[in-house]
C-alpha cells in the first residue's frame, strides 16, 4: 500500500508549538512591517474580546516537509508563525515586567523545549529558526529570556522588520492590558487554545512547494517574485540550491537597496526581452510557468537567473543615470532629474541594453526626447507603456547606429510628429502650477545648457544638467512674486498678474550668488546682475550677447531676445521665445502648420 505522501491538520497554536520548525536558508527573509503585524494583532484581539461563545480565530495554512532531527522545513508561512512566535517571547517579556511570577509553565514550552537527538542525548531547540543569513540569529536572541532588544544591531532589512515587529507587540500588550497580569494570560489562552491554522505536511521539499503553489492558486494576488523563485527551486537539483540562494538573494538586494518595486522590473523585463506587449503585475507568475521553454528556469536554472542578475544591474544603472555597465550617461542623467515616479521608459532602455558606445548613446537621447514630449503634453502612460512595449522586439534585433537610425526614423520620428502640435501649445500656455516643480527645473536646466551647450560645444561641465540643478543656481522669477510699489507701477496688467508671475516666460535661472543682490526690484534694477550671470539665457535678458562675428556664440545667441522693460507684452514674446528654443532643445519637428 503506497505511503500517504500529504498529511492535512487542524491545530491550534498551542499544538503547532509543540513541534520544532526552521525557515530553509532559500526562503525569503521576514518582510512583514507594522501594518500587517498590527492587523493581526488587532483580528486576534477582536475575536478574543467578541461575546461570541467559543469564538475562534483561523490563521490561515502552512506548508512543511519534515527534515533532519524532526524539526519540520517551514516552506509557506513563514510570515504568520514567525509573527506568532515574536508574539509568544513578547507575552513571556510582558509578564515578566508586570508581574514575574505570574507567567504560565507552558509558556517556556512553546519557546523553547529539549529534544532527543540522534545520538540519544537531549538537543535544546527554539520552537523557529531562522537558517537564512540575513536573520542574523535576532529570532534567538529575542526567544532567549533577557535579551536587550534595543542593543541589537538591525544590519538587515530582515532584522529590521523582526526588531519592529517585536517592539510593535510590546507596545500592543502594553496598551490594551498595561498591568493587567490576569488579562495578559487570558489572552495568551485564547492565542494558544482558540486561534487555529491547517498543517499540510508532505514527504519532500518538491511535493511541499508545488503544494504551496496549489494553495496560492496559482500566484493570483500573491508576490509573483517569491512564487517565481519557489518555482525554481521546484524545480532545481537540492545540489544546486546553495547556488540559487546566493544568486537569488543577489537579484532581490539589487533591487530593493535601490528602492525598486520588484514586480515593476520582471514585468518590464518580460516585455523588454520576450516581445510581450499588454501583461499585468498578477499576470507575471502565470506567464513564466506557461513559457519555461523560452526562459529556461527549469532547465538551466542558474544561467536564468543570471539573466535576471545582468537585466537588473543594468535597469538599476539606469535610474542612476548610467550605462549597462555603470558609465556616467548624460541622457539617464537628465531623465532622472525628470522622471519622478515613472519608469516606462526602461522597457526601451532594457531592450537596447546590448547597444554599444555612440548608438547606445543616441537611443538615450532620443529617448530622453520622447519621454519628455510624452511628459509635457501629458500623454496617457498607458499609451505610450504600449507603444514602448510593441519596439522592445525591433530594438532588441538594432545591432549599430545605423539600424538605429532606421528605427528612430520608423517609429520615434513620426510619434514626436503626432505630439508636435500638443507641444507647441504646452509651452504657449507653460506655468508653475501645470507641471511639478521638479520638472519645471528641469524644463529651465535643459533649456538654460542647451543654449551654453551650443555656444561652448559639447565638452567641459556645461553639458551636465547638475551645473544647473543644485543649491548654487536658482529659480528667480523676473517679475517678482512679491513685486514692490515701484513694480506694480510699471506693470501694465495689474489684474493679471498673478498669471504672469508664473508662467514660463517669466522664469529664468540665475546664480545665487548674484540672487541675493537682485531682490524684488524693478526690471531695470535687475538687468544690471543679470548682464553678469554666465548664463548666456539669463544674460541675453540684459543684452545682446556677442562674441567676434559668426562665432558658434554669436549664432546661438543671435536668436534670443533682450529686452528693455518688462510688461505682459515682452513676457509673452519670451514665453514664445522659449517654446520655439524647446523645440530645438528636444529635437522637436516644428508642427504642420507652423511649417506651412
Amino acid at each position: 500500500m503506497a505511503s500517504q505522501t500529504i498529511e492535512s491538520q487542524d491545530l491550534t497554536v498551542g499544538d503547532l508549538f509543540k513541534d520544532f520548525y526552521s525557515v530553509p536558508s532559500y526562503q525569503r527573509e521576514y518582510v512583514w512591517e507594522d501594518e500587517q503585524v498590527q492587523q493581526l494583532l488587532e483580528d486576534v484581539h477582536n475575536e478574543y474580546t467578541s461575546e461570541s461563545e467559543g469564538s475562534e480565530y483561523f490563521l490561515g495554512s502552512i506548508v512543511v516537509c519534515p527534515g533532519p532531527d524532526n524539526v519540520f522545513e517551514l516552506i509557506d508561512g513563514q510570515q504568520r508563525m514567525t509573527t506568532s512566535y515574536i508574539l509568544l517571547c513578547a507575552i513571556r517579556d510582558h509578564l515578566q515586567r508586570v508581574a514575574p511570577k505570574a507567567a504560565p509553565g507552558t509558556l517556556k514550552t512553546v519557546i523553547a523545549a529539549s529534544a532527543v537527538g540522534a545520538d540519544g542525548e537531549d538537543v535544546f531547540r527554539y520552537r523557529v529558526s531562522l537558517q537564512y543569513e540575513d536573520s542574523c540569529n535576532v529570532l534567538e536572541t529575542i526567544a532567549g529570556e533577557g535579551a536587550d532588544v534595543d542593543a541589537i544591531d538591525a544590519k538587515t532589512r530582515s532584522v529590521q522588520n523582526i526588531l519592529n515587529a517585536y517592539r510593535t507587540i510590546r507596545g500592543f500588550l502594553q496598551e490594551k492590558f498595561e498591568s493587567d497580569a490576569a488579562g495578559v494570560k487570558r489572552f495568551y489562552a485564547f492565542f494558544t487554545m482558540r486561534v487555529k491554522l491547517i498543517r499540510v505536511k508532505t514527504a519532500s521539499i518538491a511535493h511541499a512547494l508545488r503544494v504551496f503553489e496549489t494553495i496560492n492558486d496559482r500566484g493570483v494576488g500573491l508576490d509573483s517574485m517569491d512564487l517565481l523563485k519557489n518555482l525554481m527551486f521546484m524545480n532545481a537539483s537540492t545540489s544546486a540550491f546553495d547556488k540559487l540562494k546566493v544568486k537569488w538573494k543577489e537579484l532581490v538586494d539589487t533591487l530593493y537597496q535601490a528602492g525598486e518595486k520588484p514586480l515593476r522590473f520582471l514585468r518590464y523585463y518580460i516585455f523588454a526581452d520576450h516581445g510581450v506587449e499588454r501583461l499585468r503585475e498578477e499576470e507575471i507568475y502565470e506567464w513564466f510557468v506557461k513559457n519555461e521553454k523560452v526562459c529556461g528556469y527549469r532547465s538551466k536554472p542558474l544561467e536564468f537567473v543570471d539573466r535576471l542578475i545582468g537585466a537588473a544591474t543594468a535597469y538599476v544603472n539606469f535610474l542612476d543615470g548610467s550605462g549597462p555597465d555603470g558609465t556616467t550617461n548624460r541622457f539617464l542623467t537628465n531623465i532622472s532629474y525628470m522622471s519622478g515616479a515613472a519608469r516606462q521608459h526602461l522597457i526601451l532602455l532594457l531592450a537596447g541594453r546590448h547597444l554599444k558606445g555612440d548608438a547606445f548613446e543616441a537611443l538615450c537621447r532620443h529617448v530622453e526626447n520622447l519621454f519628455f514630449a510624452y511628459v509635457i503634453t501629458r500623454e496617457n502612460t498607458r499609451e505610450f507603456e504600449r507603444l514602448f512595449a510593441q519596439w522592445a522586439s525591433e530594438i532588441r534585433t538594432v545591432k549599430n547606429l545605423d539600424g538605429l537610425e532606421i528605427f528612430i526614423a520608423k517609429r520615434i520620428g513620426p510619434e514626436k510628429e503626432k505630439l508636435a502640435t500638443r507641444f507647441v501649445l504646452a509651452f504657449r500656455e507653460l506655468e508653475e502650477s501645470k507641471l511639478q516643480k521638479y520638472r519645471m527645473r528641469y524644463v529651465l536646466a535643459r533649456l538654460t545648457q542647451g543654449v551654453n551647450e551650443r555656444a561652448w560645444g559639447s565638452t567641459g561641465a556645461h553639458i551636465d544638467l547638475g551645473t544647473y540643478i543644485n543649491k548654487k543656481i536658482e529659480v528667480e522669477h523676473i517679475l517678482p512674486q512679491t513685486p514692490s510699489a515701484a513694480v506694480l507701477k510699471t506693470f501694465d496688467k495689474a489684474d493679471e498678474l498673478h498669471d504672469y508671475i508664473h508662467c514660463l516666460g517669466n522664469l529664468t535661472l540665475v546664480e545665487k550668488s548674484i540672487n541675493c543682490s537682485i531682490g524684488n526690484g524693478t526690471f531695470k534694477e535687475k538687468k544690471k546682475a543679470y548682464a553678469q550671470s554666465a548664463l548666456l539665457l539669463t544674460k541675453s535678458l540684459a543684452e545682446k550677447v556677442s562674441i567676434g562675428k559668426e562665432t558658434a556664440v554669436d549664432k546661438v545667441t543671435r536668436g534670443l531676445l533682450s529686452f528693455d522693460d518688462w510688461k505682459s507684452q515682452d513676457i509673452d514674446r519670451r514665453q514664445e521665445m522659449l517654446t520655439q528654443l524647446a523645440l530645438r532643445t528636444w529635437d522637436m519637428p516644428a508642427p504642420k502648420a507652423a511649417k506651412a
